[in-house]
């Protein structure tokens, strides 16, 4: 079996991607051959080679953009690079129907260590790590090939607000969060508040809850959340050799950013 009959077998199957060692294992050319194969798909933009050993395959349908959603090949990526991961912040957002930002980009938060930005013709793929893995508020979405994982909308809601200094700031973040605060349900958040525990983001999120929908029964679940430990003042956005001052509200907030929403 030639690589390219083995593409055409994967789509038939709506799989996208393959690994270097899977075609290896279903052809019987030599390795050399396999290689010399992939690069004239390649050339030909029928395949693209997104990480070393790990390749996209590119239907007539998406010719003209070279790109695939994320979706449709998250699952095996990660499985691969042998990764706990969900999809998140913008990416997540549009998702959940927050699309305002519309982020050419693909973001993923995985498990610690760090794992190196992906920027290959049209694919841009960010990735965050965190050390506190969610126990809950991960959702498994379907796609044409099959299950994806992401950020609930109350995950990602909080995910935009701690990461926001690496995505371009809060006031960026913000049309995204005012309609995801339309998305939020209260079990979702309850299970978030069950294992959260960073309470600056907290905070924020209750802060940013407050100023978005008014005093309501999500930021004040947040607030309850809160008032069993202590928490101190904190900047809304963080700056180098900046500390917080006086805060004349519940969250303990130094609010040092004006906040201005594009929507």
């Amino acid at each position: 079996m030639t690589v390219q009959e083995y593409t055409r077998q994967l789509l038939s199957l709506e799989e996208y991607s393959f690994t270097l060692d899977e075609v290896l294992e279903n052809s019987s050319k030599s390795a050399t051959a396999v290689r010399r194969e992939l690069n004239r798909l390649s050339e030909k933009k029928m395949i693209l080679n997104l990480r070393k050993g790990f390749y996209l395959i590119i239907p007539p349908r998406y010719s003209n953009t070279e790109k695939l959603p994320v979706q449709l090949y998250a699952e095996k990526l990660f499985k691969y690079l042998n990764r706990n991961y969900y999809l998140a912040l913008y990416s997540a957002a549009k998702i959940h129907g927050a699309s305002h930002q519309q982020s050419q980009r693909d973001y993923f938060i995985i498990q610690a260590p760090k794992l190196n930005s992906i920027k290959k013709k049209n694919f841009d793929i960010q990735f965050h790590t965190t050390g506190n893995w969610p126990k809950k508020n991960i959702e498994n979405k379907k796609s044409d090939a099959g299950i994806y994982k992401v950020a609930s909308p109350a995950l990602t809601f909080i995910d935009l607000i701690h990461y926001h200094t690496k995505i371009g700031g809060l006031n960026r973040a913000l049309a995204s969060l005012e309609e995801l605060s339309e998305e939020l349900v209260e079990q979702d958040l309850q299970l978030l508040l069950h294992w959260y525990e960073n309470k600056s983001s907290l905070q924020r999120m209750g802060y940013m809850l407050e100023i978005l929908l008014g005093s309501n029964s999500f930021s004040d679940m947040v607030f309850q959340k809160l008032k069993q430990d202590n928490f101190y003042p904190i900047l809304l956005s963080p700056k180098k050799n900046e500390k917080p001052g006086s805060a004349d509200n519940r969250w303990k907030i130094d609010v040092n950013l004006r906040l201005e929403s594009d929507l």
